[in-house]
């Protein structure tokens, strides 16, 4: 139910809208014929908005007075809409008594607010008049009472580890809003408000809705309107402050999130576009989720408020309770995130120059244990990253090889540069290796190798190989991700392109984490986020051929071991088994760089991406052994790589309480963060 201003032209009624009935038989309705036209012209009158005409019709001695109680029914109700029937008139010699059917639609798609109210009438020369009393309106309404919307909001839940403790830390915040019996006028105090708070990306808040709950609020409690989170420079409280009427309350909020804010999520202020997103009961002002788990999960996480209509006098004193509506509680979110792996995450990006995530997923489960993005202004790049993939591609390519008649020892030369089907592929290291096996050659980052061992294979191996790991797939789940893109090879040029990650090959470093973690365990399995609620990603578990995983999963410890990764060959913790690339792409007209490390070990999967040019393996043992990261040192940039023709895009998608509306005195509601904040 929307308990708050509406546009005018949907307050508009048309006369044409109301239907009056008349019960009883026909006998009955010519015996009462003489008083109907009265009610009627009554009805009619006030249900499409003249309510001096319908004010004329009472014998009501202030006409004026009248007309204002008949208005207030919308405006105190702030209500969508309001249809009157008449139902039954008795008549009883020059007096008569008429009933009728009210219905107010609150407007936040709920059941509506139906009661029946009557009116007594008196025969005044050849006409009728209504006799006035405020209980037309309500049969419990009495005079020096007016109708008043109560909204008790429940306190937001909280987002949660895979141990169930809360992921959230409180940080101080403003509480704006009024005491709406208190302000000498409501609609220049509200739109002031929203005249000096500037949301950003142009967003405004709704100021005739605002307004709406000010004028349905009851008059002597504190009104919630807005909540602040407070940062160093902020003069936008300064500048609120000079508003009359808003008042102002300081209060410590558990808010923001102790890591992985991009899964997390953030609140901010319900404007007009956020309120298309998470539709009713959520209304202008409201604290909202707008990222992350805190928007995805928001109805789960906020519950929805109980809504209460009142008669009450002006002091508060005497409230009579004339509708309920129950809300519903929230719950929290419990995550898959790992307290003691997450922070390791974040530590091990810390001092890298560049935009940088890592992802960490367990083998057994798929379960996500760590999110971390350093950089990247908000963009969840670890989960919705687009990169190409260059060498860290080679053990699906390898596998696509193993599954078509080529073995770990089949023996292939590793020269400097290859001309493919037209294409010409280097070394990262431009040089040629001495190796003589595809064991060898993979576990120095051979791509001619691999390029050239590609023409043998069938066209839709490499994408049916990706697809054993998750790649190219759309999982589904709750929480935005990107699987990545293979394009099926239609020639041998192509086949080298694709089998060394690049030529149109895309990922995220979620979806390497995902095929590394399928290596280590011999099963790929969707990852997901949520354990309760439960995060069911549509994609299908499926297990990887046992003899090509057996020799693939000794190939990526070899590059480790002794190969281009040893970087992250650390001695605690179990053996790690990984391979890495740096890769030069085109994106808009420029060359960038994207450096990987992909592997496991035996409790966790993991994928780096850092969009410049580093060892990514040093980082991948930093993580690893949870040491203070040094800078790490830069690698020699690859030499003739074919760019590929993907890059880093734009992501697609993205206990507090919720300060409510019309709060009872006191301050039962915890705020949360709004981006009206400055940043």
């Amino acid at each position: 139910m929307n308990l708050r201003g509406r546009s005018t032209a949907r307050r508009t009624i048309s006369a044409g809208a109301c239907v009056l009935l008349v019960g009883g038989a026909a006998s009955a309705c010519f015996a009462e014929r003489s008083a109907m036209p009265a009610v009627r012209d009554f009805l009619v009158a006030w249900e499409v908005g003249n309510y001096p005409a319908a004010a004329g019709h009472t014998t009501g001695a202030d006409r004026a007075q009248v007309a204002a109680a008949l208005g207030g029914v919308r405006s105190q109700l702030d209500a969508a809409s309001l249809k009157l029937d008449m139902t039954k008139i008795v008549k009883n010699g020059k007096t008569a008594t008429a009933q009728f059917a009210v219905k107010i639609d609150l407007g936040e798609n709920g059941e509506p607010w139906t009661y029946t109210s009557s009116m007594n009438l008196l025969q005044m020369g050849d006409g009728w008049k209504i006799r006035w009393d405020p209980s037309i309106i309500h049969p419990l309404l009495r005079q020096g009472q007016r109708l008043a919307v109560v909204t008790q909001v429940p306190a937001r839940a909280s987002i949660q580890d895979q141990n169930a403790r809360t992921v959230l830390k409180a940080v101080p915040a403003d509480l704006v809003g009024v005491v709406p019996g208190q302000l000498r006028n409501p609609k220049a105090t509200i739109d002031q408000m929203v005249k000096t708070t500037k949301i950003e990306g142009g967003r405004r808040l709704d100021g005739e809705r605002l307004l709406g709950r000010v004028q349905s609020a009851p008059p002597q409690a504190f009104l919630p309107l807005l909540t602040l989170q407070r940062s160093s420079g902020d003069t936008l409280i300064e500048r609120l402050k000079r508003v009359d009427g808003l008042q102002f309350k300081v209060v410590s909020a558990p808010i923001q999130s102790q890591f992985a804010p991009e899964v997390v999520g953030e609140l901010g202020a319900a404007t007009a576009d956020r309120l298309q997103q998470v539709g009713a009961p959520y209304q202008p002002g409201d604290t909202i989720g707008v990222s992350g788990l805190q928007l995805l999960l928001q109805r789960r996480l906020a519950g929805t408020p109980s809504i209460e209509v009142v008669a009450q006098d002006a002091s508060g004193s005497s409230v009579t309770p004339l509708h309920s509506w129950p809300g519903k509680d929230p719950a929290p979110v419990v995550t898959t995130l790992d307290r003691k792996i997450q922070p390791r995450a974040d530590q091990a990006l810390a001092d890298v120059k560049y935009p940088a995530s890592l992802v960490v997923v367990r083998p057994g489960t798929g379960d996500v244990l760590a999110v971390a993005n350093h950089r990247t202004h908000g963009r969840d790049m670890a989960m919705e990253g687009h990169y190409p993939p260059g060498m860290a591609f080679s053990f699906v390519t390898a596998d696509a090889l193993l599954q078509n008649g080529v073995t770990k020892d089949t023996q292939a030369e590793c020269p400097a540069t290859a001309n493919v089907g037209g294409q010409t592929v280097s070394n990262p290291s431009g040089k040629a290796a001495r190796t003589s096996t595809l064991e060898r050659d993979f576990s120095v980052t051979c791509a001619t190798t691999l390029a050239q061992l590609a023409t043998r294979l069938p066209p839709q191996a490499l994408t049916q190989s990706a697809a054993r790991f998750g790649i190219g797939k759309d999982w589904g789940g709750i929480f935005p991700s990107y699987g990545g893109t293979v394009p099926t090879p239609s020639n041998d040029g192509q086949k080298a392109l694709v089998a060394t990650g690049q030529g149109g090959v895309t990922t995220s470093p979620l979806a390497m984490a995902a095929a590394a973690a399928a290596v280590s365990s011999g099963l790929w399995r969707p990852p997901f986020i949520t354990k309760d609620p439960v995060d069911t990603p549509s994609a299908q578990a499926q297990p990887l051929n046992p003899i090509a995983a057996g020799d693939l999963k000794r190939m990526v410890r070899r590059a480790v071991q002794t190969g281009s990764s040893k970087d992250a060959n650390v001695t605690s913790g179990g053996q790690v088994s990984g391979v890495s690339a740096v890769v030069n792409y085109q994106e808009g007209g420029q060359t960038k760089t994207v450096s990987w490390f992909v592997g496991f070990r035996d409790d966790m999967a993991f994928a780096i991406a850092v969009e410049g040019r580093v060892n990514a393996a040093k980082i991948a043992a930093t993580f690893l052994t949870g040491t203070t990261p040094s800078p790490p040192s830069s690698t020699k940039p690859p030499q003739g790589t074919n760019p590929g023709t993907g890059g880093p895009r734009q992501p697609s998608g993205g206990g507090q309480n919720q300060p409510g509306r019309n709060q009872p005195t006191g301050n039962p509601t915890t705020p949360s963060t709004d981006p009206t904040r400055h940043r």
